[in-house]
């Protein structure tokens, strides 16, 4: 299995970005390759995907949750991966999302990929999309509280 870990820094409080990051079925919106995430129940969810040109799918569940501070997954079938997400803090508009992924390339093109460091670099670009797209929709949302007063 390969390991994957990485980090970045948002300028959203933490309850936002946890928040918004359990919305699993908004995931296509920021992460490439991802195209359906629908919710079974609320640890369970079944992701479809196109990596290295082909369509994968798998059940993934939520093995640990403590609000505000961290989800554990790991896949129960098909693309095999598990991993947790840390959310930290810095400030009261600024928090630290921090990812430790495992998978298990299959084929040739995923294993050429993972060597070559696609998937890092995927998951690096997939957390700065995360962060553009949690960023506006909070100016966006500070926005309309203020004229709503």
């Amino acid at each position: 299995m390969t390991t994957i870990e990485t980090s970045i820094r948002v300028n959203v409080p933490v309850q936002t970005v946890y928040d918004q990051w359990t919305q699993f079925e908004e995931f296509p919106k920021f992460m490439t390759g991802v195209k359906e995430v629908t919710r079974l129940d609320e640890t369970r969810s079944h992701w479809k995907a196109q990596i290295a040109g082909k369509a994968r799918e798998w059940d993934a569940e939520i093995v640990e949750r403590i609000p505000e501070q961290r989800i554990v997954w790991k896949s129960q079938r098909g693309a095999i991966n598990e991993g947790v997400v840390t959310f930290r803090g810095l400030s009261e508009a600024r928090s630290l999302i921090l990812i430790q992924l495992r998978y298990m390339p299959e084929g040739v093109l995923e294993n050429l990929g993972d060597r070559w460091g696609a998937v890092s670099a995927k998951v690096d670009g997939d957390l700065e999309r995360f962060k553009t797209f949690i960023e506006e929709r909070h100016c966006d949302w500070s926005r309309a509280r203020q004229n709503l007063r």
